[in-house]
């Protein structure tokens, strides 16, 4: 039976790309070595590397702009930690939507001032908050574009003179935005690039150098630009996959024709959730998520007889984070329209079973 993978993540990716990577974990490039025994400085691995960073800054349309892209380790997690560390001088700014943007506000309070310019706790999340003001001399504001626990997604950004930091990690890839509007995007490629292990950092190469503490040289964003993002041995196979899967994204139309696809399952999802009495919604329609709809029974005595034709379905992953309960269903660019279909015709039974 095919499955439906709805996973937040890890989680699916293209077909065609699960099959060339596992083919070039036998035999890459015809050379008789995997891909993960070769030498990361080898003229084909260097070439994988560079293809990447090329194709992330050719998609984002920020080529030739002033920017670079690196591919690092340790998940967003350590660009929480790694964008204070590199650019908070003074003061900067938080807008905090959830679980990671309180993870990141975390970090950056070891390097100076953190200003929650805004939070949506007050709701436990449900909505991106909106009308709050930006204050002056901020070295940066950070934003999470996405939240996968909530299902909340901001659809403007702020304008400002400030430097805007985004963490982009599960919508990045996924709709067209002026990418130049920002000074670092950083995701975790687990999502809509590829498996867990890579972490991609755009930057706008002028913002750096700026802060007057000295920083470690494996967290110095200066040093891994220097360096390729050949400092230390790079994650082969989680940014050979990644590759991969950009080039997919280019084959397929880039950004522009993603969108579409995922304008058409948030649509299909979220009708089902609005028309349908045995589910509500849990965050604000205005602020909904294409990537992660978040949903709840109306009657929990429903909960064995849904998953159990969910399961039937062959529909994966969809339990939703225990900060929220119900489910949830992620949508990344991999995930085919008739996946959401199926779904939504579970969802529909339930409804004409109720």
């Amino acid at each position: 039976m095919k499955k439906h993978n709805f996973s937040a993540g890890p989680c699916i990716l293209p077909q065609e790309v699960f099959l060339k990577a596992s083919e070039a974990i036998m035999d890459f490039n015809g050379s008789g070595l995997s891909l993960i025994e070769i030498s990361h400085r080898s003229k084909d691995f260097v070439a994988v590397m560079e293809n990447a960073r090329s194709l992330a800054l050719e998609l984002l349309g920020l080529e030739g702009k002033g920017y670079s892209a690196i591919f690092l380790q340790g998940g967003a997690s350590m660009q929480f930690l790694m964008t204070a560390y590199n650019l908070l001088e003074n003061k900067a700014g938080y807008l905090n939507t959830g679980t990671w943007s309180e993870k990141a506000i975390k970090e950056a309070k070891m390097f100076g001032d953190v200003v929650e310019v805004g939070s949506s706790k007050d709701e436990n999340f449900n909505y991106i908050p909106k009308g709050y003001s930006i204050p002056e001399g901020l070295d940066y504001l950070h934003l999470t574009s996405n939240n996968t626990i909530f299902g909340t997604q901001i659809k403007k950004f702020p304008n400002t003179n400030v430097p805007l930091v985004c963490d982009m990690s599960s919508d990045i890839f996924s709709r067209q935005l002026d990418f130049s509007q920002f000074d670092l995007i950083y995701a975790g490629a687990q999502k809509n690039m590829g498996p867990a292990g890579a972490t991609l950092v755009v930057v706008k190469d002028e913002i750096l150098g700026k802060v007057t503490r000295q920083i470690p040289s494996m967290l110095n964003y200066q040093v891994h630009i220097s360096k390729d993002s050949m400092f230390n041995t790079p994650p082969v196979f989680a940014v050979y996959t990644s590759m991969l899967t950009l080039e997919w994204l280019k084959n397929a139309g880039g950004i522009a024709a993603i969108e579409e696809i995922n304008e058409k399952k948030a649509q299909l999802i979220y009708s089902e959730i609005d028309l349908n009495p045995v589910f509500k919604g849990y965050a604000n329609k205005e602020d909904r998520s294409n990537m992660n709809a978040t949903f709840n029974l109306t009657d929990e005595k429903l909960k064995e007889t849904f998953e159990s034709m969910c399961k039937e379905a062959g529909i994966n992953g969809i339990n939703g984070h225990r900060s929220v309960g119900g489910y949830r269903a992620s949508m990344y660019n991999a995930l085919s329209l008739e996946s959401v279909g199926i779904l939504v015709d579970v969802m529909s039974e339930m409804e004409r079973k109720g």
